[in-house]
């Protein structure tokens, strides 16, 4: 990943035409191309930047001369925020939704859920979020309409969902970063319940006389989840990474704002960073929604020890 995100990045524009006033005589031109390192080759400036990686040196920002992991470090609580608020939103309307809708699939409002479930796939999220703006920024005046609010520490962590103006400012973009995810959890969790209801392990507990509230929390809620904590955990990653959209309707100061100014002023070393810490995340999730499934489904743990 590193050789196609540092290769890719370097073929496209010129920086330095992007840094020095189009007046500048060619001796400038020169000065400023060495002062970027931009006058080695391509391979030289490779190697140059895995020996910095390895130190936790990504590279000074051609734009703000601050390293470059600084800026996307700084950036980065706004878009975890932004994320995982996102991912609860999925959770706590998505899951109710399509239980719903699998256990009564035959009711008009089951319809309803799964067209709006459509629905979410299909709208394009800037125009969604174009358009939350108009309704209940612009007409209702309910929100605001970008930034991120006020923030407050508490726990040693420092966050806009600590105080109300953060809330407020926050719940837009969430909301229109989870619509896709929301519509994915409503369908997953419809087909783990139409499917599961028909197994032998829900009929034996009906079967048992158990009340049909300890059925559906316990003996189907634990099966369908794994499917569900698997896609939904690979879908954080993608919530970190395509944010890029949503943070630039609402100028959320996230990572991925940062990733356009930086795209559009052709700062190669805060893509590099951004794009490999993506990287490094999507790593991690992978190894974290490994173990949970493992933890939820001991059929996994069966197989490992008969390994």
């Amino acid at each position: 990943m590193s050789l196609i995100v540092f290769f890719g990045v370097n073929v496209i524009g010129d920086p330095v035409d992007m840094l020095i006033n189009p007046e500048a005589d060619q001796a400038e031109i020169e000065r400023t191309i060495r002062a970027l390192g931009l006058d080695k080759p391509i391979h030289e400036q490779y190697l140059y930047f895995l020996k910095g990686i390895g130190s936790g040196d990504f590279g000074k920002s051609f734009i703000f001369g601050e390293p470059a992991l600084k800026l996307i470090l700084h950036h980065m609580p706004a878009t975890i925020e932004l994320a995982l608020v996102s991912l609860i939103m999925a959770i706590i309307l998505g899951i109710p939704l399509g239980l719903y809708a699998g256990l009564f699939p035959e009711r008009r409002s089951s319809r309803l859920i799964m067209a709006g479930s459509i629905l979410g796939f299909s709208l394009p999220t800037f125009w969604v979020g174009l358009m939350m703006i108009m309704l209940f920024a612009v007409h209702l005046g309910w929100l605001p309409s970008t930034g991120r609010g006020d923030t407050a520490v508490f726990l040693g962590i420092e966050s806009s969902l600590w105080t109300r103006d953060g809330l407020s400012h926050l719940f837009m973009p969430a909301l229109n970063l989870a619509l896709t995810n929301i519509s994915l959890v409503i369908r997953l969790t419809r087909a783990g319940v139409r499917e599961a209801m028909h197994q032998d392990y829900i009929k034996f507990a009906r079967a048992k006389g158990l009340h049909p509230r300890r059925v559906i929390g316990v003996h189907l809620m634990k099966n369908i989840l794994i499917p569900i904590i698997t896609v939904l955990g690979l879908e954080f990653g993608s919530l970190m990474a395509f944010s890029v959209v949503t943070e630039s309707i609402f100028a959320w100061p996230g990572m991925g704002k940062l990733l356009i100014d930086s795209l559009l002023q052709l700062d190669r070393p805060v893509v590099v960073a951004y794009l490999m810490i993506i990287v490094l995340f999507f790593v991690v999730i992978n190894l974290v929604v490994d173990i949970l499934y493992s933890v939820l489904d001991p059929r996994v743990r069966l197989k490992d020890q008969g390994s």
